[in-house]
């Protein structure tokens, strides 16, 4: 893989991104409880306008990404996620943010990250061959779970600190150094779709053909359903684990935790797919993730409540760093 420089750029800046992904992930949580004190129900209402555009922009994103250069959107993400990361930090300093002022800009935000994920997996199976695409789909996951264990312990240290505002500032240098990262990339394959071609008819056909297909549709429908129960989940997480009496440096202890499992679980994500083949694998780590948010809900408030949420943010996280490679190969082939 490191002889192909193009992939090398968009594994660096994958990685710085992902890296801030997860200092804002747990910034803006801490920004609503600690500095807006926000309500459980503002909390989940700027959670959701996070994830909304996933279930909005889904499928258009994809049609989207057949018809545009792939490295000029990743840039365009890019810069656009910089720039209201940069809203979000000066507003908050200045005392000017409310949290329907933070839904607006998390549903821009995630919107370009609906985007931006969409051309991200088209444009490694650009740069690589066919032969490496699954381990560069390996190393792209434990980057992403490498990030996921350092990113919250950072948000949480500096956050005790110098306050949620000026940590979401480092997320977004992030993206800005991931756009000149990507602007040294080769653009890739053109996109496959000429102007003539109509938008709506492509996300039609795109419909017909997922929810259509024997394997695609069972699957997608269950994506759906996990995703939105794992990100009512996340979301109730932390506000949990703050009332519960865990400060921001414990809660980033709690994630980076599962971030470091998700290394773990993305290396062996190969040996388990050939071991139990890689439907059976998928459904295993489903199971994990869940059981491990039961174990979350029943936890009692104890002296070692920390070792309980740290025990199970382990199994969640084995099960995530397995499902991303097994995933994206599986779309892969």
């Amino acid at each position: 893989m490191l002889r192909y420089p193009g992939f090398v750029r968009l594994w660096a800046a994958d990685g710085l991104s992902n890296f801030g992904i997860f200092i804002f992930g747990l910034s803006l949580q801490l920004l609503l409880i600690h500095v807006l004190d926000a309500d459980q129900l503002e909390i989940g209402w700027v959670r959701s306008a996070q994830w909304l555009p996933s279930l909005l922009f889904g499928l258009l994103a994809g049609v989207i990404v057949d018809r545009v250069q792939r490295k000029t959107l990743l840039i365009a993400t890019d810069i656009a996620s910089c720039v209201l990361l940069l809203a979000i930090a000066g507003m908050g300093l200045l005392g000017m943010l409310s949290p329907l002022g933070v839904a607006v800009l998390v549903f821009l935000l995630g919107t370009a990250a609906v985007l931006q994920g969409g051309a991200h997996q088209s444009f490694t199976a650009d740069l690589l061959p066919p032969s490496l695409l699954a381990s560069g789909n390996v190393a792209l996951t434990q980057t992403y779970t490498a990030a996921q264990t350092v990113g919250p312990l950072i948000a949480g240290a500096l956050a005790g600190v110098v306050g949620a505002p000026v940590t979401m500032l480092i997320n977004a240098a992030t993206y800005a150094i991931s756009a000149m990262l990507l602007a040294g990339v080769p653009g890739g394959r053109p996109a496959e779709r000429g102007p003539s071609s109509s938008l709506g008819a492509d996300l039609r056909e795109g419909i017909a053909w997922v929810y259509r297909h024997p394997f695609l549709a069972p699957y997608a429908l269950c994506l759906h359903a996990w995703f939105i129960g794992n990100a009512i989940a996340g979301t109730v997480y932390i506000f949990h684990a703050t009332r519960l009496g865990l400060d921001a440096g414990a809660v980033g202890l709690t994630l980076g935790v599962a971030g470091l499992a998700g290394v773990i679980g993305a290396g062996v994500a190969e040996r388990t797919a050939r071991l139990l083949g890689t439907g059976k694998a998928i459904l295993f780590c489903d199971f994990l993730t869940g059981f491990a948010w039961l174990a979350i809900a029943v936890a009692p408030q104890t002296d070692l409540l920390l070792y309980a949420f740290c025990a199970a943010q382990f199994v969640y996280g084995i099960g995530l760093g397995l499902r991303g490679p097994l995933e994206m190969s599986s779309a892969m082939r």
